[in-house]
Formats: C-alpha cells, structure tokens, sequence
C-alpha cells in the first residue's frame, strides 16, 4: 500500500476507533466499557457495547463486582445486530476498544469479518493470536486521540 493510502487508512482507522470509543461510554459497566464498530465498505453497517441483553436489568456486575455471566461482549452485540439486518460481516473491519476475548474471536471468524482494529489489549492474547492463525488482518492503535 502506497504511502497517501496508509495514511487515508491510518486516519479513518483512528476516526473509527474514536467512535468505538464513545460508544463504549453507553455501556453500564463498571469494571469495563468496551465499544464496537463495523465497517463494510466505508459504511458502518453496526455497533454494540458490552452490557445486559435486552429486557434485563443494565447492572453488569453481582455485589461483589463480578462481571454476570450473561453479559454479551461489544463484538457480539455488533455482530448479532448485524445478523437482525439486511447486512452480513463479509470482508468488514471490527473496531473495538478491547482485542477480543476467545469466545468472541470464534464469533469474528465465523462472521467472516476480515480485519480488526483495536485500541488496548486484553489480559489475554488468545483471541488475538487465534484471529491471526485464522488468516484475519489484526492491528492495534494505541493512541487514536
């Protein structure tokens, strides 16, 4: 890639980052709020932050500040919104806040998303590293702001 494309990419990469960003402060979690954008096209086809699923209680976490185990992931919530419309994932860019965990890379891989761009790394690097064996173009942006 040439480098006037990286740059265009590189400033969109960040512009959707920011947005993934400010999604993730709709979320009622307090341990983590975690924002997602897809992006097909040039088009953002979803989004998703990590919460309750619809109909239940937006409280993220139990009295001793553990995370519920029904909470759905950012990605999960973008990719299953895409999955209620007329769009599919096919060849799309994931932004996230936080690299996915395991559970929801297999999500990213089946989705046929094919590029995911994050901001900070999870504790975690078996998402990543299995997103990567998948053949799936991965990056991190550190600082998008």
């Amino acid at each position: 890639m040439e480098d006037k494309a990286k740059a265009k990419r590189l400033r969109y990469d960040k512009a959707y980052l920011r947005m993934a960003q400010t999604w993730s402060e709709l979320s009622h979690c307090v341990r983590k709020q975690v924002g997602a954008i897809i992006v097909k096209d040039g088009m953002i086809i979803s989004d998703g932050y990590n919460g309750a699923p619809s109909g239940f209680d937006n409280c993220c976490e139990n009295e001793l500040g553990e995370t519920h185990w029904y909470v759905l992931h950012a990605e999960a919530n973008a990719i299953l919104k895409v999955a209620k419309s007329t769009h599919n994932c096919h060849g799309a860019t994931l932004y996230l806040t936080l690299s996915p965990c395991k559970d929801c890379s297999k999500l990213v891989v089946q989705s046929g998303i094919s590029r995911v761009v994050y901001i900070n790394g999870y504790k975690d690097t078996s998402g990543i590293d299995f997103l990567s064996e998948a053949g799936i173009q991965v990056e991190q942006i550190e600082n998008p702001f």
